[in-house]
């Protein structure tokens, strides 16, 4: 199945608690310097973070980091952290006097899962998040399951959902490689069959799946947010229903430009971006199955989350 970290320079960092109240967490993704990215939110209800920055027609194109956290809104405070580790580590867009760090972020909703509502991840998890991802190792094993911004994900609304990562390699040496954070209103699709589609019932707008696509192909902006878009027919292949009002579903592409796709002329630089993109959507249902597959039953103050599937 792969990781994320297979696109050379990518790394990750996880910071969680899940005692005395808490069930949440924060996970970093690290690119290196020059990644550029792009985002596609399709979920009816997300909670995000400079998302804008990242719109084609907008100024800066390179990413530093993106946080994924828990704690809905509340949670985005951890992009905080991450930005002053980058400033710290001179990353971002140089301005008069210094660095301004391009940290976009997306939450899930967790809140109150540990059993205190006001247990929610901080600057602070934030910062040790991207301290965590900078000091790993190229191609560094990639934590699963109940871990970082998955600590409090749950599918269904009851079975126990988490973080997972796949990666595709292509003929010509392109690594498409996708982090989940499954925390989602839908359940797992097996042949593209619902699995106890009657455990979804309507309710609170308390879900979200958040995927972090990265590559080494050389993207532009509007490369990468056609990528995004893209990539959001992953989690409609891999969970059901998806996208809707009580999900905040959203895609952030980063594309660190060491390998040129063919662009010779333009059927060759569609045929490229296509098959990245076809490859793109793959990874991302792989990544979400991974993400429940390895999740674990947890038992709270606020409730018992077992593992789906299981007997």
């Amino acid at each position: 199945m792969g990781a994320i970290t297979d696109v050379p320079g990518i790394r990750v960092g996880h910071v969680q608690k899940s005692d005395d109240g808490w069930l949440s967490g924060v996970t970093v993704v690290l690119p290196p310097t020059g990644t550029v990215g792009s985002v596609d939110v399709q979920g009816g209800g997300p909670a995000t973070h400079e998302t804008d920055a990242l719109e084609p027609t907008t100024l800066v194109s390179e990413v530093n980091a993106v946080v994924l956290t828990g704690g809905s809104a509340y949670g985005l405070a951890s992009a905080s952290g991450a930005q002053r580790w980058c400033e710290e580590n001179g990353r971002g867009f140089a301005v008069p006097g210094g660095v301004v760090p391009i940290v976009p972020a997306a939450a899930i909703f967790d809140l109150g899962r540990g059993g205190d509502f006001t247990a929610r991840p901080t600057p602070d998890m934030g910062y040790a998040a991207a301290a965590a991802a900078a000091v790993e190792r190229d191609g560094h094993d990639v934590g699963r399951g109940n871990v970082g911004a998955g600590t409090g994900a749950l599918i269904g609304r009851i079975y126990k959902g988490g973080v997972g990562t796949a990666s595709i390699v292509l003929e010509n040496g392109v690594v498409v490689g996708a982090l989940a954070v499954v925390n989602a209103l839908g359940l797992p699709t097996v042949e593209h069959s619902v699995l106890e589609e009657s455990v979804v019932q309507p309710g609170a707008p308390l879900n979200t799946t958040l995927v972090v696509v990265a590559t080494n192909a050389f993207l532009d902006v509007a490369e990468c947010k056609r990528t995004a878009s893209a990539s959001h027919a992953g989690i409609a292949r891999a969970l059901s229903p998806s996208h809707t009002l009580a999900d905040g579903d959203t895609v952030f592409c980063l594309a660190t430009g060491a390998l040129a796709v063919d662009r010779s002329d333009e059927p060759a630089r569609q045929l490229s971006l296509i098959t990245l993109q076809s490859a793109a959507a793959d990874v991302v249902r792989f990544a979400i199955l991974d993400g429940v597959a390895t999740a674990e039953a947890v038992h709270t103050a606020a409730g018992d989350y077992g593992v789906f599937g299981a007997v």
